[in-house]
This record gives structure tokens, C-alpha cells and sequence, in this order.
């Protein structure tokens, strides 16, 4: 066994943290995005509180997330061709202060009692775009702050980075907003977001190295052509969209609170926080997934996983409806039913969390640098779009047939699409960790 082989072996279950012991660049990075997306959570929940209470409008709400889709899929695609055109550390401060200064507006605007809505839907999306931008060229920048063995073990880090932000965001902002309003919520963002400047400015220059094309529709078919001449790279978003596009239930949870399950908005919450719990949990056991060489494999394995409890979340459903189990509403919820309904996302957030480490590493270790960020910045549309596709799917599904049917039906798609696509790019599944090719 070689060097780099018996440098995969890892000792412990628990979370390697050797990525914040041998790079000290990156552990104030990932501490920095870790407490200034607490707040960025909270300002996403703090503006749907405060567009309901202005409106008192579902649809209100929900054109918050429709306004901002595709300027978040355009910032991608173009912050990609940025990472991959200038100097990555001057992108992401560029990037930093448009958020920054969108929410610090957000601030104002609540302590000086504006109730018009729609510049709560143009700060959003701005912060939207910046905080895309961001997310493509911080990915584009990890490989230059670690070793390519430590890439895994990174990645399950900001896994359990992202767990602590959409569990602790939301439940923070509900108590803030509740007790000292919405123009304090936002202003705690507004600090927590100065630790994301010291993570940034801790970085060196990060100029791309090779071949640099200015941004433009030139770059992004390069970058297209690239994609289309790598398999490897190119099946995990394949299979990422397959895992969206078939198992997302999420809208779903409120009729599920409602009429399946019972217990109306508890439910909802208990049933979005499972996702984000599963992940959380693999992320604190992900020290073995280190010294797994077979990245192929064990992203085909973990989202046939994946799709096994969306199935299994399915089947609970069907039979909660299907059987004389009764009525259940928001004040006589089935208690043991939602354990076991929770218990099923919180597995699948699991899997899509382990499958996510190893799609993500591929995409690091196997992509040249100089196109690493527009990679990223098309790994951002298929992360941004596919959910959505799932929403698509889950609404049509349960109009035409059940409740029950999208998940139950989607999670067995999954696994029957994952295993005639492995049948024919075999070629995957021998993808090594230490000799990757894209």
C-alpha cells in the first residue's frame, strides 16, 4: 500500500478536523461562513415573517424565493467564469460587501418602519446573487487552502457547517422576531456577518492558474465543452438531478401536517428540520468516508440510499391514508407516525449529505483550476434548479393520484434509474480518489 493510500485510512467515525489543524486559511473561512450563515439564515426567515406581516399573503412570501431563482442561476454560471478570470480572494470581497450592505439596508428600512414589500424582494434577490457568488468561488478556492486527501473531510465539514445554519438560523430568528422585533434580528445578522470578512481577508491572492479566458458566453462553452468531455465530473450532476428531481417531498409537509400526520405547523417544522438533522449527524460521523478510494461507488451508493428512505418517508404516508387509522389533525397529531416519518428524512439527509461529500470532491480533485469555477458555477444551477424540478414533480404527482405517491414512487425511481445508469457508466464506479480523473 502506498503512502497516499494509507494516508486515506482514518482512525475515527467522528469528523476529521485535520482540514482547520493543517490549514490555517481555511479553518477561519469555515468558521467565518459558518457564523455569518446563522445570520443569513435568519434574515431569509425574518423577511418571510415580515412580508406576512405587511401582506398577510401566502403568495407574498412565496415570490421571495421566485424573484431571486434565476439571478442566482445567472450568478453562478457568471461568478464561475469570474473565479476562473480573476484573483478569487478580491471576488469573494467584492461579493462579501454587496451582501453586507444589502442586509445592513434591510436593517434600516425595518427601524425606520417601511411597509412597502418590494424592497424586501430587491435586497433579497441582491443578497441572493452575492451569496451565490460566493458559495461558487469559495468551493473553486478549497482546493488551493488543502491536500486533495483532505478534500473529503472538508467538505463533510462544511456539511455539518450548513446542519448547525439551517437549524440554528431559523429557530434564532423565530425567538428574535418575538421578542425584540425584526430591525434587531437583521442587525444580529449584520455582525455575525463581519466573521465571513476575517475569514476572507485571512486568504492569500488566489489568480487562477493556467489558461485564463475573460467572462463572457466565449468562457461559459469552453467550460460546457469541458463538462461534455467529463464522464466522471459530469455523471455526479447526472445523478444529483435524478435525486432531486424524484425526492423532494418538502412540499408536501404541509398537507402532511394537515390531514396525514396531524399536527399542522409542529409537523412542518419537525419534518424540514429532519433533512438538515441527518446531515448534521453524518457530518459528525464522517471520519471513515476518508478512506474510501471508490468515490463512484459511494455516490451511487449513497443516493440509491437516499432514495430508499424518501420511499420509505412514502410508505408511511400510504399508509397512514390508505388505512383506518383515522383522522389526524393539528391538535390530535399521530405522534408515533411522525417519529417514524422523521426518522425517514433524517436518514435521507444523511445519505444526501454523505453523497454531496463525494460529488463534491470529485468535482475539487478532478477539475483543473482554471476551470474549477465555472464547473462550480454549473454545480450551482443543478443545486439551485433541481429542487425546484422536485417541487414540479411532487405537486403534479400528488394532484393526479395521492399524497403518498411522489415520495413512495419518486424514492423507487431513484433507485431504478441510479441502477440502469451505473449499468452503462461503469466506468464511474471505478472513479479512484487517488489517481482522479474527470
Amino acid at each position: 500500500m502506498s503512502a497516499e493510500e494509507k494516508d486515506l485510512v482514518k482512525r475515527s467515525h467522528f469528523v476529521d478536523l485535520a482540514p482547520l489543524r493543517e490549514s490555517p486559511a481555511f479553518a477561519k473561512l469555515w468558521i467565518g461562513n459558518a457564523v455569518s450563515g446563522i445570520g443569513s439564515q435568519m434574515t431569509i426567515v425574518a423577511v418571510g415573517l415580515h412580508i406576512y406581516k405587511l401582506t398577510d399573503s401566502t403568495l407574498a412570501v412565496s415570490l421571495v424565493g421566485a424573484f431571486a431563482l434565476v439571478p442566482m442561476i445567472l450568478a453562478g454560471l457568471y461568478g464561475g467564469m469570474l473565479a476562473d478570470a480573476f484573483d478569487r480572494r478580491l471576488i469573494l470581497v467584492i461579493a462579501a460587501v454587496v451582501a453586507w450592505g444589502s442586509t445592513i439596508v434591510l436593517a434600516l428600512i425595518a427601524w425606520l418602519g417601511v411597509d412597502i414589500v418590494w424592497p424586501f424582494y430587491l435586497l433579497t434577490t441582491l443578497n441572493a446573487v452575492a451569496a451565490t457568488v460566493m458559495g461558487t468561488v469559495r468551493s473553486a478556492v478549497l482546493p488551493r487552502l488543502l491536500p486533495k486527501r483532505l478534500l473529503p473531510a472538508a467538505s463533510a465539514l462544511n456539511g455539518m457547517s450548513i446542519g448547525v445554519m439551517v437549524t440554528v438560523g431559523p429557530a434564532l430568528a423565530g425567538v428574535l422576531v418575538a421578542t425584540v422585533g425584526f430591525g434587531w434580528t437583521y442587525t444580529t445578522d449584520v455582525v455575525l456577518f463581519l466573521s465571513a470578512f476575517a475569514g476572507i481577508f485571512s486568504l492569500p491572492r488566489l489568480a487562477p492558474e493556467g489558461e485564463v479566458q475573460r467572462p463572457g458566453l466565449a468562457s461559459l462553452r469552453y467550460g460546457l465543452d469541458f463538462l461534455r468531455s467529463a464522464p466522471n465530473v459530469r455523471m455526479t450532476f447526472i445523478a444529483d438531478i435524478i435525486a432531486m428531481t424524484f425526492g423532494q417531498p418538502r412540499v408536501l409537509f404541509p398537507a402532511v401536517g394537515a390531514v396525514v400526520l396531524g399536527g399542522g405547523a409542529v409537523t412542518v417544522g419537525v419534518l424540514t428540520a429532519a433533512g438538515a438533522v441527518g446531515a448534521l449527524l453524518s457530518s459528525l460521523l464522517s471520519g471513515k468516508l476518508g478512506g474510501i478510494r471508490w468515490h463512484g461507488r459511494a455516490v451511487r451508493t449513497a443516493i440509491v440510499v437516499y432514495g430508499c428512505f424518501v420511499a420509505g418517508f412514502g410508505a408511511v404516508l400510504a399508509f397512514m391514508s390508505l388505512s383506518a387509522a383515522g383522522h389526524f389533525s393539528a391538535s390530535h397529531p399521530n405522534l408515533v407516525a411522525i417519529g417514524i416519518a422523521g426518522l425517514m428524512l433524517v436518514g435521507a439527509g444523511g445519505a444526501d449529505n454523505v453523497s454531496s461529500i463525494f460529488r463534491q470532491t470529485i468535482l475539487q480533485t478532478a477539475v483543473p483550476d482554471n476551470m474549477r469555477g465555472r464547473l462550480q458555477g454549473v454545480f450551482t444551477v443543478v443545486v439551485t434548479g433541481g429542487p425546484r424540478i422536485g417541487d414540479i414533480f411532487a405537486g403534479l404527482a400528488t394532484a393526479v393520484a395521492a399524497i403518498w405517491v411522489p415520495p413512495l414512487l419518486g424514492g423507487l425511481l431513484i433507485v431504478a434509474i441510479l441502477a440502469a445508469l451505473m449499468r452503462r457508466q461503469r466506468d464511474f464506479l471505478g472513479y479512484d480518489a487517488i489517481a482522479p480523473t474527470p
